[in-house]
């Protein structure tokens, strides 16, 4: 009796392992299942988008902007997913690379995007210096941002066009920054504009995007842009300088 009732005993053991490490198997396979299906969707609704090269090496960082949803959005995910990834040596990084991501910054988090909504661009100024001057550095985000917003599928009014093409002798002209040129009414909802603070080994970018009619904030971002980047935007009237050196 007692050699039977261990047999029994036995045999109902082995059968419950067998049950539950057929449990565990059929567990991990859902779960395995579940996790493709995930990355999957994933891998679908974002897209992995360069911001800029380390100081190191030459690989990018990268940034995965936030799941748009709603027909509203999808001219920025259509346009985010179009980019690719640029390697580029450390030698030939230029502003455009730090602009491209902060703009990335301020598209995923951007509060409000609507069909038709328009962007006007303006210039970076010093937070410690006068607000209606720009330099540059200041003046060349303002286009690099310009460049980027049109990238990712927004509207940008570039209120510096004038009506007339002015022709001239060394060239012919749509551009101007004379106020009484301009139109005085511009179809502008929204400006893209910010801030600069010089900084040991670079300057601070603080940008935003900013309703005309609300003052509301609707986007933010912030970068540093090395001193040896920024020190490459040069004016095109700088001469160049000769040294002497006195003969042996």
């Amino acid at each position: 009796m007692t050699a039977k009732f261990m047999m029994l005993t036995l045999c109902l053991g082995l059968t419950a392992c067998a049950s539950v490490d057929k449990w565990n198997k059929a567990v991990d396979a859902q779960h395995q299942a579940e996790d493709k299906a995930l990355s999957e969707m994933k891998l679908k609704t974002t897209a992995t988008l360069p911001v800029v090269p380390t100081g190191a090496g030459n690989s990018p960082l990268y940034v995965t902007p936030a799941l748009y949803d709603g027909a509203s959005y999808q001219a920025t995910r259509m346009a985010a997913q179009k980019m690719q990834p640029t390697y580029l040596p450390q030698s030939q990084v230029t502003i455009n690379h730090y602009i491209q991501g902060m703009m990335h910054d301020l598209v995923a988090n951007l509060d409000l995007v609507k069909d038709g909504m328009i962007i006007g661009v303006t210039s970076f100024v010093y937070l410690d210096a006068a607000y209606d001057q720009a330099d540059l550095l200041g003046n060349q985000l303002s286009e690099g941002f310009m460049h980027e917003i049109h990238q990712f599928g927004l509207a940008v009014v570039d209120f510096k066009t004038t009506d007339f093409i002015r022709v001239t002798p060394k060239g012919d002209f749509v551009f101007s920054r004379d106020f009484m040129e301009l139109r005085e009414e511009q179809p502008i909802e929204f400006v893209l504009g910010g801030t600069l603070v010089a900084h040991q080994g670079g300057t601070l970018v603080n940008a935003r995007i900013v309703s005309v009619a609300s003052k509301k904030v609707l986007a933010t971002a912030q970068g540093f842009i090395p001193q040896n980047v920024a020190n490459g935007v040069q004016p095109s009237s700088a001469q160049g300088k000769l040294y002497l050196k006195q003969g042996e």
